[in-house]
């Protein structure tokens, strides 16, 4: 997809002078910072200097390994609009002018840009090992990177990977794959030492072991032996171990040449704010190559949220970006590993506790760092169901409740397992009652962009009735990943506050005794005049009817297009709730808690039982994202619904009592 170099090197613009968004990097990263503008409406154009078009590095293993085509690891040609983006493979930017916002490849191109965004990744870092450069030696990092081993796997036969961290075990797994003796050589003490603690870097090698690779921790390599092609190493000790290949992984170097010859701030990485921003404030950097704070992040999920916040800033829309907190999960030679959070760091802070749990038959070992009882890192290794959930929760600093760490040291679950809920569904499956919309809409819409349940209400009008549908919605926004946070109601406070004095005046009524009448006092008179007085009691009753009238009519807003037009659904349920207490008060005013018998009893049981239920309803809805934060319902669980059920079946028999109550009233 390049262009033909123009015939003088004048700054190339596109539709009609407007200047683009320039990206310079094709790796993930990159490509999501691409996107991302696109999706916003931006013009992009995106330089990739690798002779591939933009892929997937996760999936350079099982390209290793023969698990997959090449076609598999590419990512989509395809780009979200209304924004575009012109993308340039195998071409290089090698130099920026910062006053005349350009850039200049390295076929002498000049490019004009409004905002430049540098996603220039990391390269490996070969360590100065004595035989470094003899032939079958071989890094392991990039798409050239894995076409060399490829080839190279048809011949190879003893395999030493030189790291034993995320991309040696990758390197090894596929070189093993391709039926090679592999060794691991790790001068820690354990492998993926920035992952993993003692006891689960310890879990790891037994697994690993099991599948016929040798580790070799704490030892360091004195040499890479060979005349002009390497035979083997030679480790600190004196111990040789034979090879015909040798890999080495021990780390990476952030990509700085660029932005560092054209001045900008730089240390491990070039230096960026909150906002990403490097020291010239129309220039970004995100990904490998940025530091922020002083951290560089080696891992592809800091970066797509550095991009986030990198193309919020350059769409006016700014937030601030506090960092990220480390993530891994993944496979590695078939062990499940998990780690998030700075674990060493969490270690070293006083009052903060662990609680393990390991099974050795199962092959499993997890770990939690609790600070005052926030979750604040985790590890393990084997199967962890909950992963996803624990990754959210140590993001979020979680505050668990006592039982699920007592649940997780019997059974290493923190949660109770979860049923199938919407992601389970059919496409055609219904999510959201009130406006008929299912599964596979709400779907597109988080395909094509829909990130929060506000975006997703856009797109599809979901959710934005009565409300019920929410844990569903939220549940399909974190398909696939962390479960998204359940969002409290609008107004979820004054929900809460007028269900919780509805209770209580229901209770009220069914337990307190009634209200004596003083028979010497002017009060006596006036209370004798408002419970036995037949006009007062006919106002009085007429008023509790009318409210009643008036909530039973509110209860039916879905149904009724005036509602709607008036206002929205919750505006309407705090109404409806007022009027609940409203006429919980005229129901003490109209009876003084003198419930009658008979026919009366009947009314006013059923009406304080409507009542009753209708707030544990409400109280339900307003703390109902309480809930599911702390576990005791799940996403697909109606918590409310049996209260609601009660409150409207109660409902049902009033008019009839009330009409023979009227009528015994006035017959009598």
């Amino acid at each position: 997809m390049n262009i033909a170099l123009p015939h003088l090197c004048e700054p190339i613009l596109t539709d009609a002078g407007a200047k683009p968004v320039i990206v310079v990097g094709g790796g993930p990263v990159g490509v999501r910072a691409a996107q991302e503008l696109s999706r916003r409406g931006r013009r992009v154009i995106l330089f990739n200097a690798e002779r591939w078009r933009p892929y997937n590095r996760v999936k350079l293993t099982p390209l290793i390994a023969g698990e997959a085509e090449i076609g598999a690891v590419y990512f989509s040609e395809r780009f979200p609009g209304p924004g575009s983006v012109e993308r340039h493979d195998q071409t290089t930017i090698v130099d920026i002018d910062r006053a005349a916002h350009t850039v200049t490849t390295g076929r002498g191109q000049v490019f004009a840009y409004d905002k430049l965004v540098l996603a220039l990744g990391s390269h490996a870092f070969i360590p100065p090992i004595a035989g470094a450069d003899l032939a079958g030696v071989y890094a392991f990092r990039n798409f050239d990177d894995a076409e060399k081993l490829v080839a190279r796997s048809m011949a190879a036969r003893e395999v030493v990977v030189i790291g034993g961290g995320l991309l040696g075990l990758e390197a090894a797994r596929g070189m093993a794959r391709r039926g090679a003796h592999v060794t691991v050589v790790e001068h820690e003490s354990r492998l993926m030492p920035r992952q993993l603690d003692e006891a689960a870097g310890a879990a790891l090698k037994r697994r690993i072991a099991v599948m016929g690779v040798e580790v070799l921790t704490g030892v360091r390599v004195a040499s890479i032996d060979g005349t002009w092609r390497v035979s083997g190493i030679t480790l600190a000790g004196g111990i040789k171990v034979p090879a015909d290949t040798v890999v080495v992984c021990t780390g990476v170097r952030a990509n700085i040449q660029l932005p560092k010859g054209v001045g900008l701030a730089f240390h491990r990485g070039v230096v960026v704010d909150d906002e990403l921003r490097t020291s010239d404030p129309d220039i970004y950097a995100v990904g490998e190559c940025a530091e922020h704070n002083g951290t560089v992040y080696g891992l592809v999920g800091p970066g797509f949220e550095q991009a986030a916040a990198a193309v919020a800033s350059i769409t006016g829309t700014p937030v601030a970006y506090g960092g990220s907190v480390p993530a891994t999960k993944l496979k590695v030679l078939g062990a499940d590993v998990f780690s998030m959070g700075d674990f060493e760091s969490a270690a070293q802070i006083p009052g903060v506790k662990t609680i393990t749990y390991e099974s050795a038959e199962a092959g499993v070992y997890r770990r939690l760092f609790l600070e005052n009882g926030r979750l604040v890192a985790a590890l393990g290794v084997g199967p962890w169901p909950e992963s996803s959930r624990l990754q959210q929760a140590v993001a979020d600093r979680a505050r668990l409740p006592f039982w699920a760490f007592w649940s997780f040291r019997r059974t290493g679950r923190l949660w109770r397992e979860r049923e199938e809920g919407a992601t389970a569904m059919p496409a055609g499956a219904i999510v959201c009652n009130c406006t008929g919309v299912t599964k596979g809409t709400i779907d597109n819409a988080i395909t094509l962009g829909a990130t929060t349940i506000d975006e997703v209400r856009g797109a599809t009008s979901a959710n934005t009735v009565c409300g019920t549908c929410q844990p569903l919605v939220m549940e399909l926004l974190g398909a696939g990943g962390a479960p998204a946070k359940a969002e409290p109601v609008k107004w979820w406070r004054w929900v809460s506050a007028f269900s919780a004095v509805a209770v209580l005046a229901a209770l009220a009524t069914l337990l307190f005794p009634r209200v004596p009448v003083p028979d010497s006092f002017e009060t006596g008179k006036q209370l004798r005049d408002l419970w036995f007085n037949s006009i007062t009691k006919q106002w009085t009753g007429y008023a509790l009817l009318g409210i009643t009238a008036a909530a039973a009519l509110i209860g039916l807003r879905k149904r009724i297009g005036l509602f709607k037009r008036l206002g929205g659904y919750q505006a309407w349920r705090l109404v409806h709730l007022a009027l609940g207490v409203l006429a919980a008060g005229a129901l003490v005013v109209h009876t003084g808690f003198r419930l009658g018998s008979n026919l009366n009893l009947a009314l006013m049981a059923c009406f304080t039982l409507m009542l009753a239920f209708g707030a544990v309803s409400g109280l339900i809805t307003g703390g109902e994202h309480k809930l599911r934060e702390a576990d005791i319902v799940g996403a697909a669980d109606k918590p409310r619904a049996l209260p609601l059920w009660v409150h409207i079946l109660a409902l049902w028999p009033l008019p009839l009592l009330l009409a023979f109550h009227i009528l015994s009233v006035y017959s009598w």
